[in-house]
C-alpha cells in the first residue's frame, strides 16, 4: 500500500529554544549553512516552525518583551532543506524550484498569536515617528477566525501564510547583497530624500554575529565565525524570495524560486495567521508558530527560460508565484486614499511610499472616531485582511495609493453617515493595547491638522 500524508522533515518542540531543537534552526542566509533534511520532488513533506522571535515574545499581558526584544535574532527559519529529483540529482544553480503549499496552519495546542510594534529605538515600524512606543495585542484562534481582547469589536478569518520562503544565495549573490546594502547604510541619508519623511527606520540590517544562529554549524569554531561575519540578515525580501510577507502566498499557492546553490537549500519561517498589505507596524502580522505541508518540483534551467534579470548579472531575478484558491471573501470595503504629500505639506514626486503612508494615516485617524485608540487601529491595519494598492504611479507629481478595509470585520457600521458618528459603548469600555512608555530621543511627528 502506498504511503499517504506528509513526512515530517523539520519537527519543532515548543518547549525548547530554537538552538536546542533536534534540528537546529538558523536566522541568516548563507550558502554554507548545511541542510538538515533532504526531500524528493513529488514528495509531500511537513515543516514545523516557531514564531519569528523563537518564542521570545509570549502571550503574557505586557509589552515589555516587545520593547526589549533582541532584534538581531530574527527570523528563525526551519531548514535548509536539500531538494533532489527522482534520480537523486539535486537542484542545480539556474534551475527553478517550484514549491506548492498543500496545507498550513497553527501548531496544534498553540492556537494563539500576537501583533506588535517595536520601540522606536529598536527598529520601530512604518509609522514609528507617529507611534514610537512598543505596543502589543494578543490574538486567539477559533478555527479560521481570530479575535483579540485588546482590539474588541473585531473578528475576521485569517489568510494564513509563511512570511519567509526562499532558497539559499550563492556566494556571488551574497556578496552583491552585502555590497549594495552596505553602500545604502553608508550613504543613504545623504542621497535618499525619502529619509526626510521616513527618517525613522534603519536603512539596512548588515551582517552581524550578534544573535546569529547557523543551524548545524557548530558555534565557537572558525567556520561559524567566518559565516556569521558575512551571512545576510533575513529582514528584507531579496532575489531568493525571503521575507516578502505576501499574504496571498497561502494554501494552494505555488511559488517558483530561483536556485543559486546545489540542492537549493530551501528554508521557510515567520508564519502568519493573518496580515494586512504592507504589515505596517513591522511586527505587524499575527505572528504564530505553525506548520507547512509542501511539495517540490525542479524546472531545469528555469531561471534562463522564465526569469529576465533586472540588473547587471543573471542573479538579479525575482520569484513568481500563483495565488491559491482559498482566501476570505468580502463584498464591501471602505477605501482610503493617499497622495505623495507628507504631513508637513511637502510635495514629493510620484512617491508611492509617502502616498501609502498618507493612506494608512487617513485610515487610522478615521477609524479612531469609532471608539478605538489610534494604537489599536495601527495594529489592526497591520494584521487584518486589508488590501493595499498603488492606484496611480504616472500622474505627476502625485502618486496615489489606496488602503481598502473590509467593513464586515467590525461589529458596528463604520461608513460615513448624515447622522452623528456612533461610538459603540462596548468598544470604549474595553482596555487599550498593551503598551510601554517611549523614553528615547528620536523626534516624533505630530499631525498639524489634528490630534496626534
Amino acid at each position: 500500500m502506498s504511503k499517504h500524508g506528509p513526512r515530517l522533515v523539520v519537527p519543532i518542540d515548543l518547549k525548547k529554544k530554537p538552538w536546542e531543537q533536534t534540528l537546529p534552526l538558523h536566522n541568516r542566509w548563507h550558502p554554507d549553512i548545511p541542510s538538515v533534511a533532504e526531500v524528493t520532488v513529488g514528495e509531500l513533506f511537513r515543516v514545523e516552525m516557531v514564531d519569528f522571535s523563537g518564542g521570545g515574545i509570549t502571550n503574557s499581558y505586557t509589552a515589555e518583551d516587545i520593547k526589549h526584544a533582541d532584534f538581531s535574532i530574527v527570523h528563525y527559519l526551519s531548514g535548509p532543506i536539500r531538494v533532489v529529483d527522482t534520480d537523486g540529482i539535486p537542484a542545480k544553480p539556474g534551475d527553478l524550484l517550484a514549491v506548492e503549499i498543500c496545507n498550513l496552519g497553527p501548531l496544534p495546542g498553540d492556537e494563539w498569536g500576537y501583533t506588535a510594534t517595536f520601540d522606536r529605538e529598536n527598529g520601530g515600524g512604518f509609522l514609528t515617528d507617529h507611534f514610537p512606543c512598543a505596543t502589543k495585542a494578543i490574538w486567539y484562534f477559533e478555527g479560521i477566525y481570530t479575535y483579540s481582547p485588546q482590539i474588541p469589536g473585531v473578528r475576521f478569518p485569517g489568510l494564513t501564510h509563511p512570511g519567509i520562503i526562499g532558497t539559499a544565495p550563492s556566494m556571488e549573490l551574497l556578496n552583491v547583497w552585502n555590497e549594495r546594502e552596505r553602500e545604502l547604510e553608508k550613504n543613504g541619508l545623504q542621497s535618499l530624500k525619502l529619509c526626510d519623511v521616513l527618517h525613522t527606520r534603519p536603512l539596512a540590517n548588515l551582517p552581524t554575529a550578534e544573535g546569529c544562529h547557523l543551524g548545524l554549524v557548530k558555534a565557537d569554531t572558525s567556520e561559524w565565525a567566518n559565516i556569521a561575519s558575512e551571512a545576510a540578515r533575513t529582514i528584507p525580501g531579496r532575489e531568493n524570495g525571503g521575507n516578502c510577507d505576501i499574504k496571498n502566498l497561502s494554501k494552494g499557492s505555488k511559488i517558483y524560486l530561483p536556485v543559486f546553490v546545489e540542492g537549493a537549500n530551501f528554508s521557510t519561517g515567520d508564519m502568519h495567521f493573518s496580515q494586512g498589505d504592507g504589515e505596517v507596524s513591522f511586527c505587524g502580522a499575527i505572528e504564530m508558530s505553525g506548520f507547512l505541508e509542501l511539495k517540490c518540483d525542479i524546472i531545469r534551467n528555469g531561471m534562463r527560460e522564465y526569469l529576465t534579470p533586472m540588473g547587471p548579472t543573471p542573479l538579479h531575478v525575482n520569484p513568481i508565484f500563483e495565488i491559491g484558491p482559498v482566501e476570505p471573501r468580502f463584498s464591501e470595503w471602505l477605501v482610503f486614499e493617499g497622495i505623495s504629500v507628507d504631513e508637513s505639506g511637502k510635495q514629493h514626486y510620484l512617491d508611492a511610499t509617502v502616498a501609502y503612508k498618507r493612506a494608512v494615516l487617513n485610515a487610522i485617524d478615521y477609524l479612531s472616531r469609532f471608539g478605538y485608540s489610534k494604537e489599536q487601529i495601527y495594529l489592526l491595519l497591520s494584521c487584518c485582511p486589508c488590501e493595499g494598492r498603488i492606484s496611480g504611479i504616472v500622474d505627476s507629481p502625485n502618486a496615489c495609493a489606496t488602503l481598502a478595509i473590509p467593513t464586515a470585520i467590525f461589529d458596528q457600521d463604520i461608513r460615513p453617515k448624515s447622522s452623528k458618528v456612533p461610538v459603540g459603548p462596548r468598544v470604549v469600555k474595553k482596555p487599550d493595547v498593551l503598551k510601554c512608555t517611549y523614553d528615547g530621543n528620536l523626534p516624533v511627528t505630530k499631525n498639524p491638522g489634528g490630534a496626534t
